[in-house]
C-alpha cells in the first residue's frame, strides 16, 4: 500500500513538473512575437459563418504570411465575462507572426481580396489590435 501511495505521489510530481515546464516553453516560445487579433464584434441582426472563416478564410490569410507566421488560432465567442450581458465579439482570429513590418508587407498587396473576402462569412467590420507579446 505505502510503495503505490509514494508511486502516485511520485507520478503527480513528474506530471506537474513536466506541464509546468511545457507552459512555461510555451510562454517562452511566443514572447517577443507580435499578435495581431481581429475581432469581430457581436451586434443584433450580424452573422458569422465559422465553417467558411476556418477552412477558407483563415488560411488563405495564413498563405499570404508565409515563414513570418509561427501560428493562428480561432476562437468562437460563447459568453460575455459579466453574466446576463450580451456577447461582445462572435469571433477572434488571432495570427502571431516574428515581424510586424514582414506582416504588414504581405498584407498591403492582400488588402483588398482579403476585405473582399468578408462577405463570404460575415457582415460586420472587424476591429483589429496589434500587440506584442510579453509574457
Amino acid at each position: 500500500m505505502k510503495v503505490n501511495v509514494m508511486l502516485s505521489l511520485i507520478f503527480l510530481t513528474t506530471c506537474f513538473a513536466v506541464f509546468g515546464q511545457e507552459k512555461q516553453n510555451v510562454a517562452a516560445a511566443e514572447k517577443g512575437l507580435t499578435k495581431v487579433s481581429v475581432m469581430y464584434p457581436y451586434a443584433e441582426g450580424k452573422t458569422f459563418n465559422m465553417e467558411y472563416y476556418e477552412s477558407k478564410h483563415m488560411p488563405m490569410v495564413a498563405k499570404f504570411l508565409g515563414s513570418n507566421l509561427v501560428k493562428y488560432t480561432i476562437e468562437k465567442g460563447v459568453a460575455s465575462g459579466i453574466p446576463n450581458q450580451p456577447l461582445p465579439f462572435m469571433a477572434i482570429g488571432t495570427f502571431y507572426v516574428k515581424n510586424l513590418s514582414e506582416y504588414q508587407a504581405a498584407i498591403a498587396p492582400n488588402r483588398d481580396a482579403i476585405r473582399a473576402d468578408f462577405a463570404n462569412y460575415t457582415n460586420t467590420s472587424p476591429v483589429i489590435l496589434v500587440s506584442e507579446v510579453v509574457k
